[in-house]
């Protein structure tokens, strides 16, 4: 696996609580500027993954690199080279956007001018230029989001670990955080998301790591993940149960042999289908010809919610936070370079 390749690597990270297991023996491998989604139910080591790469905590064994640094060797320099968004917005309300990215920016040791700099680049990137005055208490949802994750980006990190970013807004503010996410992707930056929306996951992802009881259950693009619980189905649905058994034999004869499954009560007729587009063409030409009336036809194929209980063999977790790591230390925190000490910063200093 070479270095230049990934930008963060685990290799049997293991962490335990008491008599709990978080991390049992995890492996984890993300490209450079790719985004890498973990999945997982309540429990299975999510969030204990991203303390332990983003060094706010200590794995018990095993070992990870971040941008090509260990991180219990050197952690103080890992920290230079991300940002870390967690389940909880960590912008001050009181302060406008505009102060919040500049007290962060000198939070993170930039002189005046340059913190200036870096606020009104990302209050451009994250289309916040017009509520740049504005009091944070006063933003939507996913306004404050975007200024979150506009915060985890003060010193252009070549990492971005996303712990939940999303959980409790509204649509509207989810799409607003995803577009985000994909303008920081497109850009280079390496993104670790975790999340409870499978949809979320879905949407961001380029492969998607799921984890189950601290372990790798398995990785995949999120279409391979679906192609491997079962392939595309083509479904009919009739408007008059007389015509059940004459589209059961069309599609088994279409599919070679398969025999297709069907709901009397919902006058549905499914089957498994290798060539799906051949297929769904060849069955609407059959069912055309013989005047039988359909009230829908299409292919459907495996969501990763079917992934999801598929694979970990439990329900799927609901939205909120997630309870691996009842014991670990806060994560919606952004933290400085560990060997240093910055003093508070009063309303001149913002400016």
């Amino acid at each position: 696996m070479g270095a230049s390749e990934y930008s963060v690597v685990a290799e049997g990270l293991r962490k335990r609580y008491g008599d709990k297991v978080a991390l049992d023996g995890l492996d984890l491998a993300v490209r450079r500027g790719t985004v890498l989604g973990l999945l997982g139910p309540n429990g299975a080591g999510k969030t204990t993954s991203v303390r332990i790469l983003s060094t706010l905590l200590r794995a018990d064994g095993g070992r990870a690199e971040v941008a090509g640094v260990d991180v219990r060797a050197e952690p103080a320099r890992v920290r230079r080279r991300i940002g870390l968004t967690g389940q909880n917005a960590a912008v001050d309300e009181i302060l406008n956007a505009r102060q919040n990215l500049r007290m962060f920016g000198r939070l993170f040791h930039l002189d005046h001018a340059t913190a200036a700099r870096r606020a009104e680049e990302l209050l451009e990137q994250f289309s916040l230029s017009e509520a740049a005055d504005q009091q944070v208490k006063g933003f939507s949802g996913g306004m404050r989001r975007r200024l979150d994750l506009a915060a985890s980006m003060i010193l252009a990190p070549q990492v971005l670990f996303l712990d939940e970013p999303t959980t409790g807004l509204d649509p509207r503010g989810r799409s607003e955080v995803w577009n985000a996410v994909r303008s920081l992707a497109a850009g280079g930056t390496t993104v670790l998301l975790t999340t409870h929306y499978l949809d979320e996951a879905d949407q961001l992802s380029d492969r998607i790591a799921l984890i189950d009881q601290g372990r790798n259950i398995t990785e995949d693009t999120p279409a391979g993940l679906k192609r491997a619980v079962g392939g595309d189905r083509l479904e009919v649905v009739l408007s008059d149960p007389v015509d059940l058994p004459q589209t059961v034999k069309t599609m088994a004869r279409v599919t070679r042999g398969v025999g297709p499954e069907r709901d009397e009560e919902a006058l549905r007729v499914h089957t498994p289908v290798a060539d799906g587009v051949a297929a769904l063409t060849a069955v609407v030409r059959e069912l055309e010809e013989r005047g039988i009336a359909v009230v829908d036809i299409g292919l459907r194929r495996p969501t990763l919610d079917e992934v999801f209980l598929r694979l970990t063999g439990g329900e799927r977790a609901p939205a909120g936070s997630e309870a691996d790591a009842t014991t670990a230390p806060p994560h919606g925190d952004r933290t400085a370079p560990a060997q240093e000490t910055t003093a508070p910063l009063d309303e001149e200093t913002i400016r």
